[in-house]
């Protein structure tokens, strides 16, 4: 049960992430910054995102130092269906990456 319980909180959290549409077929579009363990540079992470759950992915920054400590992160748009938007989510989640959606979606910066 306790399971059960722990999927519903991760899908309710990743469609909290994605914003409100009319059908479950309607096309829609997240910003996120997805921060990238040292142990997943050398995989292909997003592109997983587009071949396997078909989504359409736009890198709007990325910060990718692996000879260092400091953190690596994607700035990503992912653009699909609500279905296929919380699949590719809980791909990421299921690396255990830090996933951070975007406060001000309408803005330039990610943090105005």
């Amino acid at each position: 049960m306790a399971a059960l319980n722990n999927y519903q909180t991760n899908s309710q959290t990743r469609l909290s992430l994605v914003s409100s549409v009319y059908t479950k077929s309607q096309v829609t579009q997240i910003r996120l910054r997805i921060y990238i363990l040292k142990c997943y540079l050398q995989i292909p992470v997003i592109s997983q995102l587009i071949s396997a759950y078909g989504l359409v992915v736009n890198i709007t920054k990325a910060m990718l130092q692996p000879n260092t400590d400091q953190e690596a992160y994607f700035d990503i748009e992912l653009r699909g269906t609500v279905p296929q938007i919380c699949r590719g989510l809980a791909y990421l989640e299921s690396l255990n990456l830090r996933i951070v959606g975007k406060p001000n979606a309408d803005g330039d910066g990610w943090f105005c």
